[in-house]
């Protein structure tokens, strides 16, 4: 774990208004002028003007209200509003190509995978003088984090804003990978132990067979997955954490002979990944597997969710569970009129550490942060106040700021304890937060801007209310406090129960493999061996004949010249190492 040095930032004297090219200015009588520069809309108090930029992130999201409340708030602290947008109806990838063709590029952006390609394109703005003028921001990573978000050019163009804990890791939830199944099911099986793919789809099966439906009439799916775009991880990677590894994301890497001897391993030929698919394979002919996971969209996919009828899954949490709090809190009708909701009828989803066999360690939750240099918050060319965006960012990691974002307006949405100064929320509060009408028109939370997980700043809170030990067990639901209860834990990242290691010097190596580009060999494979793998993997799942399918699939697999990219990515495993030794790593004991 890293400590993070306590740096101030005196706001005032960093935030100089001004304005962008081809856009306006609204005077204090109300008129619009023609600007130099971008929208600036001079406050009230004719105190600070307020300038507009815009940020696109290449993920799904919920557009904000334009005159959400803390939102404003914030513009009249820092000066600046932003207007976000997200990923509708395209991959990132033909988002970020659309917006790198038309040659109108937001101010800020996340482009996700296509962070390398508007890199190349020349089209952001460096950190590296920007982090020397605005700690808040430097602070975020230590010099050797910071050092591996440099690109060729030897400097920096983006930060991930994800993952990163303020003094230490606090943790109460599972963001990452994991097998889910709803609360309702442990609970009508009595709570059972659960370790492999033979005893989870047992259970589903069962279940489904007994409660074919919810009570508004709709009828249960047992299991679905997603197999859209580079979201197929959700059907394509288990097999590596079956196996009991942790998610480097691209390739198994084997610790047998220490830390200081890693050896790159191919998860897509193992055993178990043949056991996996097969098991899949089975599910699918016996109608447990949704007759629509191989086709369906992302939009399709979190609708399904948002039902309540899907049982289980295989994804990370962030991906789908954020968009279904809405639709799980909101009340609907039975057949028999009668008012239900699904949080309360025990839809809430928790995390299987699932292996390939009983008794294994397992390693699907990381217990440390996870650097994730491959992608993150970024700042434009187009963007004609650089100094004032970057200020901006640094702005948003003070920490009034900070809890406006995640916590929001004290004695409106929590509640501070006179004697210990801990944050609270009450039941209504909660409920609040978990509207997305409410959050729209009131909670501005900048999500992917820098941000903090771990311990506020005052030394009491939490940066975040879902981290605040006594909020997040207050914010349950009743069927998943008692899930919780039934299996003696108190955080979904002690339910999943994974071993506890220090991630190794390359971990994750997925932020490696995601940036890579098609001018190498290995690159041309990791290319061709994503797209083999999305036409067969849902082939070999829905075959009628699985050992025919799977063995064309293995020779296909093996004409992409995986060795490779597996050679490159031992390569990228053994620089990191050396990098991390250079900077006085040791081997664990």
């Amino acid at each position: 774990m890293k400590t993070k040095k306590i740096v101030s930032l005196v706001l005032a004297s960093m935030l100089a208004v001004s304005s962008f090219a081809a856009c306006s200015t609204t005077t204090t009588d109300g008129t619009t002028t023609a600007g130099g520069g971008g929208d600036v809309e001079t406050s009230a108090e004719g105190e600070k003007e307020i300038v507009d930029f815009t940020m696109f992130a290449a993920m799904a999201g919920k557009e904000k209200d334009a005159d959400n409340e803390i939102m404003q708030i914030i513009a009249e602290k820092t000066g600046v509003r932003v207007k976000e947008t997200w990923l509708t109806g395209q991959d990132a990838g033909e988002a970020i190509g659309s917006i790198i063709a038309s040659g109108k590029l937001p101010d800020l952006i996340d482009g996700g995978d296509g962070c390398v390609t508007l890199y190349e394109n020349g089209l952001l703005v460096a950190w590296d003088d920007y982090l020397e003028k605005y700690p808040n921001l430097k602070e975020m990573y230590t010099e050797q984090e910071w050092d591996q978000f440099r690109m060729d050019d030897g400097h920096i163009y983006w930060a991930n804003v994800f993952g990163n804990s303020y003094d230490h890791n606090t943790a109460t939830g599972h963001n990452g990978e994991a097998f889910w199944i709803q609360v309702r099911v442990l609970e009508w099986a009595g709570y059972p132990k659960i370790e492999t793919l033979d005893e989870y789809f047992d259970l589903l099966e069962r279940y489904a067979e007994a409660n074919p439906e919810l009570p508004d009439g709709t009828t249960v799916i047992p299991y679905t997955c997603l197999c859209e775009d580079w979201k197929y991880y959700c059907l394509e990677n288990a097999p590596m954490f079956l196996d009991g590894y942790p998610n480097d994301g691209c390739v198994i890497v084997n610790i047998d002979a220490g830390q200081s001897n890693p050896k790159v391993v191919d998860y897509n030929t193992t055993d178990t990944a043949k056991m996996y698919f097969k098991k899949l394979n089975e599910e699918y002919a016996k109608g447990a597997i949704d007759p629509d996971f191989a086709t369906q969209t992302y939009d399709e996919y979190i609708a399904k969710l948002s039902t309540g009828r899907v049982l289980g899954l295989c994804d990370q949490y962030w991906d789908f569970a954020y968009s279904i709090m809405g639709p799980f809190a909101t009340p609907l009708t039975a057949t028999d009129g009668t008012e239900f909701r699904l949080d309360e009828l025990g839809c809430d989803y928790v995390p299987l550490g699932l292996v390939a066999e009983k008794g294994m360690d397992q390693q699907w939750h990381s217990y440390d942060d996870e650097l994730n240099c491959s992608s993150g918050c970024a700042v434009t060319t187009s963007c004609s106040d650089p100094d004032l965006a970057f200020a901006f960012l640094s702005a948003l990691l003070d920490q009034d700021i900070h809890d406006l974002r995640f916590w929001g307006i004290e004695g409106v949405d929590y509640l501070v304890d006179e004697e210990t100064g801990l944050y609270y929320r009450t039941e209504e509060m909660r409920e609040n937060w978990k509207s997305d009408s409410y959050k729209a028109k009131h909670s501005c939370e900048y999500s992917y801007c820098p941000q903090w997980l771990g311990m506020s700043k005052d030394g009491i809170n939490r940066m975040q209310p879902g981290e605040q030990p006594s909020e997040f067990i207050e914010s349950l639901a009743g069927p998943l406090r008692a899930c919780f209860e039934a299996y003696g834990v108190g955080t979904y990242s002690e339910f999943i129960g994974s071993k506890v290691v220090v991630n190794a010097p390359w971990y994750p190596l997925w932020s490696w493999s995601n940036s890579l580009g098609t001018d190498t060999e290995g690159g041309i494979a990791w290319k061709d061996m994503g797209e083999c793998k999305h036409y067969w993997l849902p082939t070999v799942v829905m075959s009628s004949n699985f050992e025919s399918d799977w063995a064309a699939y293995q020779e296909a697999y093996a004409a992409c010249n995986p060795q490779a990219f597996l050679d490159e990515a031992q390569a990228a495993v053994n620089e990191r190492l050396e990098t991390a030794k250079s900077f006085g790593w040791t081997e664990p004991a």
